[in-house]
């Protein structure tokens, strides 16, 4: 017996949802793109169609990416707005400097590039480094087929090196959720990762536990990732770089995390590590 695919949503199903996820009424939505709440409540229901000039005001005013503002004009019967170039275009080579040198001025502290679902596309050698001291083994050479995500919840991967993986786990899962109401991939890929979670995530995973001795809360402004190496302990938090005005979906959907060391320890020892290494 075939299996029916699900038809593809509207663009009143589209903006319906995308006006929820922002926590506006028609009112206000309507307010914003200078329209009126009648035609926004038309054109949701399918008894109205928006023009070309009206659904791109009303991507931008619910903040939708490129790839979900094409996703309303298609659904509109209208030509998307932006392209989609693969990173090695020529056009793109610009890009490619740009994520080249985030990369490189980083070292020796680690920084890779992620496509939407985590997939490391690009590291530097701190990243090399720091992974292959924990797992034996590196990422040079596997450009996008290593998936940040399910590295880190694999027993196999970096999971067993993270001191504080349930503290670490509840943040990813958060966060990976948000990013998954805009790329319909990465829903899937959490849904394959679910068994890998740890029971926590969900519902107690950012609760106080007083029985670790934090019960006074955080002694940190920012959540520091605490690896076990062959270096000791050693302790990083996180930073993002985007593509500030983008207008090609790739281009928009790519970013760099950098590693930052937490403490003086972490600092110095991948100071010594490089140097080292020549």
């Amino acid at each position: 017996m075939a299996v029916e695919e699900a038809a593809p949503e509207s663009c009143g199903d589209l903006l319906r949802r995308a006006r929820k996820r922002q926590r506006l009424s028609q009112l206000d939505l309507a307010l914003r793109v200078g329209a009126s709440q009648r035609h926004l409540s038309f054109v949701e229901t399918g008894r109205s169609s928006a023009s070309r000039g009206m659904l791109i005001a009303l991507a931008d005013a619910l903040g939708m990416s490129p790839s979900g503002c094409n996703q309303l004009l298609l659904s509109s019967g209208f030509a998307p707005r932006y392209g989609q170039r693969p990173l090695d275009d020529r056009d793109m080579a610009p890009v490619r400097h740009a994520l080249d040198h985030l990369l490189k001025v980083h070292d020796p502290f680690p920084a890779w590039v992620l496509d939407p679902c985590w997939t490391v596309l690009q590291c530097n050698r701190g990243a090399d480094m720091l992974v292959e001291s924990i797992t034996g083994r590196t990422l040079s050479g596997q450009a996008g087929s290593i998936n940040l995500l399910e590295a880190i919840l694999h027993d196999q991967g970096l999971r067993p090196a993270i001191e504080n993986f349930d503290e670490v786990a509840a943040h990813l899962f958060h966060q990976s959720s948000a990013e998954a109401a805009h790329h319909p991939a990465l829903a899937k890929l959490l849904e394959r990762l679910k068994p890998l979670w740890p029971a926590s995530v969900g519902h107690r995973a950012f609760e106080t536990d007083a029985r670790h001795g934090n019960a006074a809360g955080p002694t940190s402004p920012v959540l520091a990732t605490r690896l076990r190496t062959p270096f000791g302990r050693l302790s990083f938090f996180s930073t993002f770089t985007t593509f500030g005005t983008p207008l090609d979906i790739t281009v928009s959907s790519l970013r760099v995390e950098h590693q930052f060391p937490a403490d003086a320890h972490t600092e110095q020892a991948l100071l010594e590590r490089s140097s080292a290494a020549g």
